[in-house]
């Protein structure tokens, strides 16, 4: 027989009885072979499965004992092969096969069968698939409990002002500071909302909202702080907490808080300075633990020139600002958008994903959408249901109907849509901010940077009048 595996070892090092015994009593299928690919071990169950000897087929070429083996190809290639199909009698196994190395040069190989047919396996994948099933209704379990939905990996987005948003989230999320969320309706302020209680040390917490606007007003208080029992006709029995006891150790996020009256923004602003709510019919107050998390789309320094918010309380809950640009200033972000709301809807429903023609992906770019992201959620619904595997532009709504530019190129009329959606926002912010570079930067969300670099690309020099700048 060639080199034997066992045959230089000392005598104290050659398996014992009680060694052999235990690899007969492994669960797994065990055998060794040599340099030449000759047994030099087979476990008692393997060779039973074998009908074979164990002591018979020592020294013989493994190919003429196990059918379909690879162990040749092992000792070749000097690299284990794991979790690998193999058919066997009839049976389909699941084997490990490992070279041997001493002083770095191969002399042998042992493989071992862990499953001894594939129902064995199907029955572990299956334990498996059951157990992530359940840490995953766990975990939603745990979001619905917190109130979360979304987290920042949900925002879809490429574009510089998405970007540096994001960034700016990551940073303030970690702390306690109250924030403010400013933007258009369908911006998407509740997203970002959640994402900033996502990352916070209260993740764990609860995360309770509340929408100002939605609430009547003689009623905004009791929802606010609780209700003691008996506090008012028809009041729960027990009492309710607010939504501020619900959120205590976690974030409250007051959406439309620009629509709070007057006489609950004070009451408010007390609460946010003591850290105390005193609840409807209540005697006492109690402390709470809550980080505020405001957003609004109403101009709240005009609201509060105008005498309709509070001064005092808008310094109180803007100590970090985030402003979410509109769509229609990031008109970049729209085909990756599209494309993620579709995929979203055909897994809803369950049907394949529909295309976008290059001529409708060139309408939703040209579209100054007002509704924003809420808004191409919209129109993209309409149209999957209205429309076959491939979206044209008449699956679109007549309003965002256009001709888009005739070119021979795939992509050309995308692109020059995009440029010209880019030099219509530049213009548009400079004319908001009075010519003044830096505050159309700051309007735009983007870099004064990036800003200088977009008005040369564009040729907004400061000779036009509709583009001056300074």
């Amino acid at each position: 027989m060639g080199n034997v595996l066992f045959s230089s070892a000392p005598a104290q090092a050659l398996p014992s009885p009680l060694l052999l015994h235990g690899l007969d009593a492994m669960g797994e299928w065990l055998v060794v072979v040599d340099g030449e690919a000759r047994i030099v071990y087979i476990n008692a169950p393997y060779a039973d499965f074998l009908e074979v000897d164990p002591l018979a087929v020592v020294g013989r070429p493994v190919a003429e004992i196990i059918e379909n083996t690879r162990m040749p190809e092992v000792l070749a290639s000097g690299k284990a092969e794991l979790a690998q199909l193999q058919m066997v009698r009839g049976h389909h196994m699941i084997a490990h096969r490992y070279p041997i190395r001493v002083d770095g040069k191969v002399v042998g190989a042992v493989g071992t069968v862990i499953y001894h047919d594939t129902w064995e396996w199907r029955q572990m994948n299956a334990q498996v698939k059951a157990l992530e099933a359940e840490v995953d209704y766990y975990r939603q379990a745990l979001d619905a409990r917190a109130g979360t939905r979304w987290q920042l990996a949900d925002v879809v987005g490429e574009s510089e002002a998405i970007l540096i948003l994001n960034d700016k989230v990551r940073k303030i999320a970690p702390g306690d500071a109250s924030v403010l969320i400013r933007g258009e309706s369908g911006t998407g302020k509740e997203l970002y909302a959640h994402a900033l209680h996502r990352l916070s040390e209260r993740a764990r917490g609860p995360f309770i909202k509340l929408n100002c606007a939605a609430i009547p007003e003689h009623l905004l208080e009791a929802e606010l702080f609780g209700y003691e029992e008996g506090a008012f006709t028809g009041a729960r029995k027990g009492g309710k907490p607010g939504k501020f006891q619900l959120a205590h150790g976690g974030t409250l996020f007051l959406d439309e808080i620009g629509d709070m009256p007057l006489a609950m923004q004070v009451k408010l602003l007390r609460v946010l300075q003591d850290r105390e709510v005193e609840a409807v019919g209540a005697t006492r107050l109690v402390p709470v633990d809550v980080r505020v998390i405001a957003a609004t789309h109403r101009p709240l320094e005009s609201l509060v020139e105008r005498g309709e918010f509070r001064e005092d309380l808008f310094y109180r809950i803007n100590v970090v600002p985030l402003t979410i640009p509109p769509l229609r200033e990031r008109r970049e972000d729209i085909p990756g958008l599209a494309r993620h709301l579709l995929a979203r809807l055909a897994e809803k429903r369950g049907r394949r994903c529909p295309g976008l023609s290059e001529a409708a992906l060139a309408c939703l770019c040209r579209y100054h959408w007002p509704g924003n992201v809420r808004e191409l959620e919209n129109v993209l619904e309409a149209a999957f249901y209205l429309g076959g595997n491939r979206l044209d532009v008449d699956d679109l709504p007549e309003a965002l109907r256009c001709e888009p530019a005739v070119t021979p190129a795939l992509g050309v009329s995308l692109k020059a849509t995009l440029a010209r959606a880019e030099r219509d926002a530049l213009q548009h912010a400079l004319a908001e901010s009075g010519g003044n570079r830096t505050r159309a930067a700051r309007r735009l969300g983007i870099a004064k940077s990036s800003f200088y670099e977009k008005l040369a690309r564009h040729g907004l020099d400061g000779t036009s009048p509709t583009a001056s700048v300074r």
